[in-house]
């Protein structure tokens, strides 16, 4: 199961359907967006594809020399778009290809618009959803679990369409705390049963299995600094698309100002987006190292052919290496940066010790220090009484109120200091359907703690998210179906071997790594995780103010450089 080479299978079909010839590639935004994270620009233009354009574009030239290749996603002001198009077409042929399911009667009028007969071809393609990692994928939703009719449609069109492009007809099961997560089960069970009537899909021994979850019933996973690669870049700097905004970096070079980390193009990056800081520091290193081995000298002399044709046959390996040695050297670079700037060493620790341990005066004591540091960011403060604050949220001598006292002390503003309020009524316990610490007792803890000692992977990294519990019960065959039921009458009896995960209100690249290391060490068991979007701090206090009705940019305390 790989949803990245689902989408880029997709692709290239459209692309070779459409035979030889000069290509425009046209596009909508958010299939735009599914495009650019599998394929470069480079890549597809080596498929005879010299043109991008947007449908809604209003400033297209005419050019009839050129094909089209329409990727969109069946929407109504998408098919508007189109009929306008055939009615007047722009180019001399169009193979037209829709991200989902369509129905009759828009293929009817889009039939009834083509007049010049310029459609070579319709089809649906099921890749309505970003393909972030191979076993991870976003429909880039805000407002995951604002849950109006929209909502909820395009959550089950995303979820349908990894499906079907994976060619899995599951059985589903669903958190049963959360109303939302039944709700888009049925959804999705309506879809699939009548789409998978049109297919002859070889079905397998053991049935794939679709899990669906909350994550309100995990709001401290998304709180946390996560210290790997992919990870620390979407929370220190914002990474939407595979596209880091380093614009506002103090001395950035003008080529700079945008980079793009991508597995599927860059060798450093896909070796190292799962290591943790101290190995991305060691790596960057030797790289630097082996780049200035490899850097032509300046003295170098071009005394004969055969010397120019090797500094030719080289320079584009050269330049493409100095590319990947500029970008992940300021990428990096810039983390430290914030880490030294917000101490988030320090800050990691305190948060650590609140999600993992179970020693209530010890981690009171350490917010408290904390918050008394005139260093401490806003958003670190808020965010540490808000990690206190689900983990202690009924404890007998909770310090909240105390707590509260000193973000007033700081100069944190009512709004701000109400997202804590918010926070617990997004995730408490009054709403969880799990334990969010498992297990508490002091021998285990003190396992967690000395398993692997290695600086920066052990001290600031002890916390599983409560999807890596969830997962090990469900491959076991131990998670309870009076939590998690299934749909229907049915239910797995033998050890599920594909397993897709969504969580309604968005994923965190911590649980993509959980299922990234599961899928390493279970042989026989595929995970695919998916998510409404993919959350780091910013993004999650956005749904979770959206949830609570406050939904004002400006209810976000600010920090210097942090998010795009």
């Amino acid at each position: 199961m790989n949803v990245t080479l689902a989408v880029k299978q997709y692709v290239s079909k459209m692309i070779e359907s459409s035979g030889p010839g000069m290509k425009v590639l046209l596009m909508d935004r958010e299939t735009t967006s599914i495009v650019s994270v599998v394929y470069t620009q480079s890549e597809i233009l080596q498929k005879e594809v010299y043109l991008f354009e947007r449908m809604d574009s209003q400033n297209r030239d005419s050019m009839k020399h050129l094909k089209a290749i329409c990727f969109l996603r069946p929407t109504k002001e998408n098919v508007d778009y189109l009929i306008q198009e055939l009615r007047r077409p722009k180019y001399s042929v169009y193979f037209i290809y829709f991200s989902n399911v369509i129905s009759k009667s828009e293929i009817k009028a889009l039939a009834e618009a083509d007049e010049q007969e310029v459609v070579a071809e319709i089809q649906e393609f099921y890749g309505d959803f970003i393909a972030v990692n191979p076993h991870f994928f976003s429909l880039n939703l805000q407002g995951g679990r604002s849950w109006e009719p929209s909502m909820l449609s395009r959550c089950t069109q995303g979820l349908t369409s990894v499906l079907l492009a994976l060619k899995k007809c599951p059985m589903i099961r669903y958190q049963l705390s959360s109303d939302v997560s039944k709700r888009l089960a049925e959804s999705v069970k309506q879809i699939i049963t009548k789409e998978y009537e049109l297919f002859d899909f070889r079905k397998t021994e053991v049935p794939p299995l679709l899990l669906i979850l909350d994550r309100s019933d995990d709001a401290i996973t998304p709180l946390l600094n996560q210290w790997t690669y992919q990870a620390m870049v979407h929370e220190l700097l914002g990474l939407n698309n595979n596209r880091i905004d380093l614009s506002r970096v103090p001395g950035i070079s003008k080529d700079l100002k945008e980079v793009v980390l991508s597995a599927e193009n860059d060798e450093f990056y896909a070796n190292n987006l799962y290591l943790n800081f101290g190995e991305i520091g060691t790596n960057i290193k030797n790289l630097m190292e082996d780049f200035q081995k490899k850097k032509p000298k300046e003295q170098q002399k071009l005394e004969s052919i055969s010397d120019m044709k090797a500094f030719v046959d080289n320079y584009p390996q050269f330049k493409k290496m100095s590319g990947t040695v500029s970008k992940h050297v300021t990428v990096v670079g810039e983390l430290s940066r914030l880490v030294s700037e917000r101490q988030l060493m320090e800050v990691s620790e305190v948060e650590q010790e609140l999600s993992c341990q179970n020693d209530h005066s010890n981690a009171q004591q350490s917010v408290r220090r904390l918050l008394q540091n005139p260093r401490l960011s806003e958003l670190d403060a808020v965010r540490l009484v808000m990690l206190y604050a689900l983990r202690y949220e009924r404890h007998s001598s909770s310090a909240l109120p105390a707590l509260m006292d000193e973000l007033s002390r700081r100069g944190v503003s009512e709004r701000h200091r109400k997202m804590v309020k918010s926070v617990v009524e997004y995730g408490g316990k009054r709403v969880r359907g799990s334990d969010l610490v498992t297990p508490t007792d002091a021998v285990a803890i003190t396992k967690q703690f000395f398993k692997g000692l290695k600086g920066v992977e052990n001290v600031y990294t002890q916390h599983q998210p409560l999807l890596h519990d969830t997962l090990d019960q469900l491959i076991k065959g131990r998670l309870k179906d009076s939590q998690f039921p299934y749909l229907g009458a049915s239910s797995l009896r033998d050890r599920p071997q594909d397993i897709m995960v969504f969580l309604i209100g968005g994923a965190t690249y911590e649980e993509a790594l959980t299922v990234y290391n599961l899928n390493r060490s279970t042989p026989g068991v595929r995970i695919v995780l998916g998510g409404s979007s993919i959350h780091n701090t910013k993004s999650f206090l956005e749904e979770v103010m959206a949830s609570a009705g406050h939904s004002e940019p400006s209810s976000l305390p600010s920090c210097v450089c942090l998010f795009v």
